[in-house]
């Protein structure tokens, strides 16, 4: 499970990075990212009803990721906000092929 501290809940900071981040794209996963001058680095997920009606997959896709994200938090950069918003086709992919994206995404991001 990812620390209440580095998770992002408020629609305002949801906002801010959506109208003033900066974009990358892998595969079928979109990283959005802003600074926050804070000392965290704060996540926000995004698995829309396009990729699937049913809400378990939807939810099992958020596990998937938010568990890459807390193994990978150490070496993350801090002070960030960061969206990753899963594409249809993410939900065809396991557990390792995701974290291979997610790699690539953030080598892509500078954020590693």
């Amino acid at each position: 499970m990812l620390a209440k501290i580095n998770r992002l809940k408020k629609r305002k900071d949801f906002d801010l990075v959506f109208k003033r981040g900066k974009g990358f794209k892998e595969d079928f996963l979109v990283l959005k990212m802003i600074r926050n001058n804070l000392n965290q680095t704060r996540f926000g997920f995004i698995v829309g009803g396009k990729i699937s009606k049913k809400a378990t997959l939807r939810n099992r896709i958020k596990r998937r990721l938010r568990e890459l994200i807390r193994m990978k938090l150490k070496r993350i950069k801090k002070g960030f906000d960061l969206i990753l918003i899963a594409q249809t086709g993410l939900e065809n992919k396991d557990f390792w092929e995701i974290e291979e994206i997610i790699n690539k995404l953030f080598s892509k991001a500078k954020i590693i």
